[in-house]
């Protein structure tokens, strides 16, 4: 008997626990099938070309190349990968290797003040509302992250944002919604499946907020430079992957109609 009240009580305090909201699309749109790793890499190299032939994507991609490059030279040349350049000496000021090592110090320090002085008023403005959010009163704290979500619409999530209706936007939401950003019209497009992606971890917005603002030392800059790039990079790789888990994965359009069917509002990302 005591066993089977036992039961009872458990099944009951199970009863009573709120259970996490599961969301299913009832308008036919079924997920893309996986597809092999040739073809997700021909997708990405095809959706690389596409975004390199823009101003934007051409100018990223020579910056990169020349970090890459200058890196790498660098690289060799502190691990003495030349020795016909150590003339007279491997550490006499004048020699060919110094003298590269000097050049390519500069080079490389030019490059990074490139990043660091052209995005210093988005870093800026990123962390006077991350100060909001995190050193602020109650009311300035709500606002800081939801300006914060604004700005990083593609991947930031507001708690509560994953209980708004499938097609939650900026006609339908309160602006006083906690769960939306600010200013409201940046609320997230409706997902395509219905179900809209978790909220976000709180520490991946320090996360990317404190990497961006990190002052490389300029004396350091070759001893550094790896851990340099790793600094500049992070933050990008962290933003790059809520992005993916908040959008899925690309698909091409043929053989599409095969397997989804698609709402007017839905959006697909290509």
């Amino acid at each position: 008997m005591q066993g089977a009240e036992v039961t009872k009580e458990s099944a009951k305090s199970m009863e009573m626990r709120p259970q996490p909201v599961t969301r299913k699309a009832t308008y036919g749109y079924r997920p893309p099938p996986k597809v092999p790793w040739t073809t997700s890499t021909a997708i990405g190299l095809k959706a690389f070309w596409k975004w390199f032939l823009t101003p934007a994507g051409f100018l990223i991609t020579l910056y990169c190349l020349n970090v890459v490059a200058w890196g790498g030279m660098l690289f060799l040349l502190l691990c003495n990968a030349a020795p016909a350049m150590c003339h007279p000496d491997c550490n006499d000021l004048q020699s060919p290797r110094r003298i590269w090592i000097e050049i390519d110090l500069q080079i490389l320090n030019e490059l990074f003040c490139v990043t660091g002085f052209g995005l210093a008023p988005w870093r800026f403005r990123d962390l006077y509302w991350w100060g909001w959010w995190r050193i602020g009163g109650p009311k300035r704290k709500q606002t800081g992250i939801r300006r914060l979500a604004g700005i990083h619409r593609g991947w930031l999530r507001l708690p509560g944002s994953d209980h708004l209706p499938e097609d939650a936007s900026a006609s339908t939401v309160s602006s006083e919604d906690p769960a939306v950003p600010i200013p409201h019209a940046k609320i997230p497009d409706p997902p395509p499946t219905g179900i809209h992606a978790p909220p976000t971890k709180s520490w991946k917005m320090d996360f990317v907020v404190w990497m961006n603002v990190y002052h490389r030392p300029s004396w350091a800059t070759g001893l550094f430079v790896a851990l340099a790039s790793i600094v500049a990079g992070v933050g990008g790789i962290m933003m790059f992957h809520d992005v993916k888990k908040v959008e899925g994965v690309p698909v091409l359009y043929q053989g599409l109609s095969e397997y989804t069917t698609m709402r007017p509002t839905g959006r697909l990302k290509l």
